[in-house]
Order: structure tokens, then C-alpha cells, then sequence
């Protein structure tokens, strides 16, 4: 999860002002290319998602993290802005993607029982590696080039993942024989046959899934473009630069607190609850973005954007086993992630073209607060699906 870094926003940030002089492009034209990459990157997660089902997750991480190197390797060699939109379409589909959707289903195999707590711990660490990732990075360009840096992050990449892909990641714990939770099954009970689960197209039925997969879609919009226009949309309200990208603190840490209580909190109420309770934060936090000022106000946006962030990236990770099992887990989580990754290709273009009808982002942010409302609704509206026997599951 944290290897995933380079194909984050938050990894890719520190490059768009170097990629400007580098290349001598725009950064409408470098905007432009990123929204190209990501929405064509996200069309591959249901081909991901299948694959893990299909060769598990060990081969897939090996797959996704050689690729995912490779990328970066040759994003260091860009001359225009169509090798450029190329390689923002390889890092996104691989990096902010796939590789983060292998990641966390695999964890969703070894466990059932504490299955979010162990979701909520390990998207907390990775959730730290991606947050730290844009410090040492800025170092890197800093110090070396942005084209060396690419080059760095596509060696590390390579150095890491693939290790770990080949050396410590099994698909399931019947690998190793070993069970589920780490928990014998009671005797007599059946043990034999492939794990349980519902098909994608029987998934795609209930509205539970989309339930879901708009939560997790008004999440990825509205952080993403609140992250994208920050400075701007801070210093409209009277921060300066340095307050404003100071902002990302509170917000990493109220996120990887959220995140390990998500993991708690999923393990003991229904997902749908814990996912109207997210979105209900996530539209105070878009709210209250209309009215901070210097000081207190600042951090508590800073507080309920990564509180919402850190919720919703454990409810989707748990959910949809919980509902539909394990047995087509991948494929159901990779029809997800399009429509999640497709929704943060289109936060930024939305709050800006709000701050351009009306001439600040104001009216814009209250618009857009309607959207985690609705989601919240339609979370608890949605019927949920009998649970898959967890024995089985």
C-alpha cells in the first residue's frame, strides 16, 4: 500500500511544477493529461480484479508491481505531453489502482472475524508511506532532477514489491495450511470446495454494492479536489501558502486515527451505517471549507476531510466481502475501484469550474456538499444482502 505512492496525487503533486518548466507545457495541458490518464487507467480494473481472482494475488502483485516500475522508469524519459499522458495513464492504472486493490484484497482473504481491524491497520500504515512520500520525493527532485527522481521511484519499486510479491505474500491461508483468522473449523464442519461468494454480475444487483461504490465515489471526488485546489481555495479564505499546504498535517492525522477506528468500528456494525456516518463527515468537511479562517477552523477541515478519507478506506475494503464472499472478490472490488478512480478524475475539474461560474469557490462547496449527502441516503436506504457464510467466505 505504501509502494503505491508514486501513482497517488499526493506522489504526483510535487512533479506538476517541474513537469511545467521541464517540458515547457501548461498546466491546463499537465491537468488535462492527468484526468486522460486516470479515467483510461480506471477502465483496467475489472480486468485486475478478475485476474487476481483467477491466478491470485501472489502473481498479480508480481505482474502489476514489474509493470508498475517499468512506468516510472520511462516517465523519466518524457520529451511531450503525450509521452507524458502515456505514462500518468501507466502509473494510475498500476500504482494508484492495481496495485492498491491486489493489496488490500489479499488481507481480505486471511481474515474474517477481525477483518477490519486488520484492513484499518494496514490501509493506516500505507495511508502513512503515501503521506510521507511527497516529502522525500520533493527531496529527490530537489537534489537529483525530476527525471532521476522518476527513475528512483521506479527502482524502488521494483527493489520492494517484487520481493515481497515473490517471497512474502501467499494468496490464502489453506497455502500454508493454515485457516482464516488463524482459527481451526469446528469438526465436522465443511471445509472442502473453493471459497464461497456471489458472481459480479448477481453483486451488481444489489444496492448495497452501489451503495458502496457511491460512497467511495464521493469520497475520491471531493478529497481529490479539495487536495488539488488547496492553496487556492485556502488562501481564499485568508491562509497563506505555507498555512495552507501546512493543512495536510491534521488531515493525515485524523485520517490514520479514522482509519484504525474504522476497523473497529466495521468489525461491530453494519458497513452501511459506518458509511453513512462517513459521508455525513465528509459533508461537514466540504461545508466547512466555505468558512475557515486563519487558526482553529483551518485544522478542524483539516480534521473532518482526513477523518472521512480514513473511514471510507476501510468500509469498502470490508464491505463487499462481508456481503458477497471472497470467491469473486476481486472482480466485484475491481468494478468499485473504476467507478472510484473515474470519480477523482473529475473533483478537480468540478471545483474548478465552480470557482470559474461564480467566481470563488464558496458557492461552489455548498453545491457540492449535496453529493456525500445523497450518498449517506442512499447508504441507508440500500438493502443490505444476506451475509455469505463466514465459515465459507
Amino acid at each position: 500500500m505504501a509502494m503505491t505512492a508514486p501513482g497517488q496525487t499526493a506522489g504526483i503533486s510535487v512533479f506538476i511544477d517541474p513537469l511545467i518548466t521541464g517540458l515547457g507545457i501548461s498546466r491546463t495541458e499537465v491537468s488535462t493529461a492527468y484526468l486522460t490518464g486516470t479515467l483510461i487507467g480506471a477502465c483496467a480494473m475489472p480486468l485486475v480484479g478478475r485476474a487476481i481472482d483467477r491466478y491470485g494475488p501472489r502473481r498479480v502483485i508480481a505482474a502489476v508491481g514489474a509493470v508498475f516500475g517499468a512506468v516510472l522508469l520511462g516517465l523519466s524519459f518524457v520529451t511531450g505531453l503525450t509521452g507524458l499522458t502515456a505514462g500518468f495513464v501507466g502509473v494510475r492504472m498500476t500504482g494508484q489502482g492495481a496495485l492498491s486493490l491486489v493489496a488490500t484484497t489479499t488481507v481480505a482473504y486471511w481474515f474474517d472475524k477481525r477483518r477490519g481491524m486488520a484492513l484499518g491497520i494496514t490501509s493506516a500504515v500505507g495511508a502513512a508511506g503515501i503521506s510521507l512520500a511527497p516529502v522525500l520525493v520533493e527531496r529527490l527532485i530537489h537534489g537529483y532532477g525530476w527525471r532521476q527522481a522518476w527513475a528512483i521511484e521506479g527502482i524502488a519499486v521494483w527493489l520492494i514489491v517484487l520481493p515481497l510479491a515473490l517471497f512474502g505474500i501467499r494468496n490464502r491461508p489453506a497455502d500454508l495450511g493454515q485457516h482464516v483468522d488463524g482459527i481451526p473449523p469446528a469438526p465436522g464442519a465443511d471445509t472442502g470446495g473453493p471459497p464461497a461468494g456471489v458472481p459480479l454480475r448477481r453483486a451488481l444487483r444489489t444496492g448495497m454494492f452501489w451503495a458502496v461504490a457511491a460512497g467511495l465515489s464521493a469520497s475520491s471526488m471531493l478529497t481529490t479536489g479539495l487536495n488539488f485546489h488547496q492553496i487556492a481555495l485556502l488562501g481564499e479564505r485568508g491562509l497563506t501558502p505555507v498555512e495552507a499546504a501546512a493543512n495536510f498535517l491534521p488531515q493525515t492525522a485524523a485520517a490514520l486515527l479514522a482509519t484504525l477506528a474504522a476497523g473497529a468500528l466495521v468489525d461491530r456494525l453494519p458497513p452501511r451505517a459506518v458509511l453513512a456516518g462517513a459521508m455525513a463527515v465528509l459533508a461537514g468537511a466540504v461545508l466547512s471549507a466555505r468558512y475557515v479562517e486563519p487558526g482553529w477552523t483551518a485544522i478542524g477541515y483539516g480534521l473532518l476531510l482526513g477523518a472521512s478519507g480514513g473511514l471510507l478506506r476501510v468500509i469498502e475494503s470490508a464491505a463487499y466481502p462481508r456481503y458477497f464472499g471472497t470467491a469473486h472478490l476481486g472482480a466485484i472490488r475491481g468494478s468499485a475501484h473504476t467507478l472510484t478512480i473515474a470519480a477523482s478524475a473529475f473533483g478537480p475539474l468540478a471545483i474548478s469550474l465552480g470557482h470559474d461560474l461564480t467566481g470563488g469557490y464558496g458557492t461552489a462547496l455548498v453545491v457540492l456538499t449535496v453529493i456525500p449527502a445523497a450518498a449517506a441516503l442512499t447508504a441507508l436506504l440500500a438493502r443490505e444482502p444476506a451475509v455469505v457464510s463466514r465459515a465459507a467466505g
